[in-house]
């Protein structure tokens, strides 16, 4: 684990930007899009002093690994860190940690920070990302009750993996299912505890998530669908079971939540710069200030794969839309426009999704999930393919998002067949 603290960190990447002559670039949010808007503004010829401001203590670093390896203890953060913090400070990009902003003043062009501080900005990136949706039943506040977030939150989550030891997840989405195979290995009791009538029944189809639940009972998980929480409750202030709305109670020793996450969107809101369902961009990443440009979780843009708006949540989209913002600031307009994929990686699974999956007509599956443990299912509309979900499938997966792009039109027939080749399906 990476030791030095917020304070260490700002000595080694506090570049002396401040006799330039300009404010430059200022970026609240210290993540995947924030990092990324630091490389790509240098790249693309950026020579302006550039302040990156991030609430927690470490530099940036990337969130996915954090409830599968990171979590498991199978590396540390040197491996997750995006850059090393050397590597800021090489940028003269000035990291200021361990800070929050209050406020945006758009008519001064400048940030507040809550210590005080006053920083003046020429154009203003907001990458402030996505927190975790809380909880809010009786007990919620007990010791024990976790949510993963952060690598703070990770190693809290870490005390409790001790021998016999019950973990009872709330939620089976990607965060819980992830959280619950990890657990499995340390030789935990684990309850996912489910609303909804399937685990990951936001972004995936049935056959999907009956694969899931197939796998996860194997693996001596017990998943529970269409299970409300209505409370916590524990003895001397910490948590020792989960009641549900049903009437039953289930035991544990901790509890992480997992129902989802909210866009921050809040400081962009009350600067009065455009919020719905995200901080509105174009496909440039601007808002509907001019100087200011918005990247990652906490923005909705337009998409002209599936011609609509979205707000995603991957670090795809934040990458990408980091190196959008950077190239329209520096005069070189590079229209967004992609096909989402996301991944999850649980026992020896790795599940690759391309697309979305909205609005299908037909799904074709290749392989059987029934049974063994490598399957797709691509998701059509009118014969068109829209998306995949590919379980230890990555040719699926990459020829997919090509076809994806391309809106191509496919036989079905041909497609569920495993004979025929992924790309004699793709030339047909």
């Amino acid at each position: 684990m990476n030791s030095l603290t917020g304070r260490d960190l700002k000595r080694a990447g506090g570049a002396d930007v401040s006799t330039s002559g300009t404010n430059g670039i200022v970026i609240i949010g210290a993540g995947q899009a924030a990092s990324q808007a630091v490389m790509s503004l240098r790249s693309e010829g950026y020579e302006g002093p550039i302040r990156m401001i991030g609430d927690e203590a470490e530099p940036p670093y990337q969130r996915p690994p954090l409830s599968k390896k990171f979590l498991a203890g199978e590396i540390g953060f040197d491996r997750v860190e995006l850059k090393p913090v050397e590597f800021y400070a090489n940028a003269g990009c000035e990291l200021l940690l361990s800070t929050r902003v209050a406020a945006i003043e758009r008519a001064k062009k400048v940030v507040l920070t809550s210590d005080g501080r006053e920083i003046a900005y020429d154009k203003l990136i907001i990458a402030t990302g996505s927190r975790v949706r809380e909880i809010n039943v009786p007990g919620f506040d007990l010791e024990g009750v976790y949510y993963l977030r952060s690598v703070a939150d990770v190693h809290e989550i870490q005390k409790n993996f001790k021998p016999g030891a019950k973990m009872v997840v709330v939620g089976g989405g990607y965060i819980g299912l992830e959280v619950a195979a990890v657990a499995k290995k340390h030789d935990i009791s684990v309850t996912v505890l489910e609303t909804a009538e399937r685990v990951m029944a936001r972004v995936v189809d049935p056959i999907v998530s009956h694969f899931y639940e197939r796998i996860h009972r194997e693996e001596g998980v017990i998943i529970r669908t269409g299970v409300t929480v209505a409370g916590f409750e524990g003895e001397g202030g910490r948590i020792t079971h989960v009641v549900s709305g049903e009437g039953e109670s289930f035991p544990c020793t901790f509890v992480v939540v997992g129902i989802g996450i909210i866009p921050n969107t809040e400081l962009a809101q009350d600067a009065g710069v455009t919020v719905e369902n995200g901080i509105v961009v174009d496909e440039m990443t601007r808002t509907s200030d001019p100087d200011i440009y918005a990247a990652g979780d906490c923005t909705n843009h337009p998409n002209g794969v599936y011609g609509r708006r979205l707000r995603l949540e991957s670090v795809h989209n934040a990458i990408e839309q980091g190196k959008t913002a950077a190239a329209a600031i520096t005069g070189k307009d590079k229209p967004y426009n992609q096909v989402p994929w996301f991944w999850s990686d649980q026992y020896d699974l790795k599940l690759q999704i391309a697309g979305l999956s909205t609005g299908y007509t037909e799904a074709v599956t290749r392989g059987n999930p029934a049974e063994g443990r490598s399957f797709a299912v691509f998701y059509l509309k009118d014969g068109v393919l829209i998306a995949v979900d590919a379980v230890n499938r990555a040719p699926e997966f990459m020829m997919a998002r090509q076809l994806i792009a391309k809106q191509a039109k496919l036989d079905p027939k041909r497609l569920a067949d495993e004979s025929i080749s992924m790309k004699e399906v793709a030339n047909a």
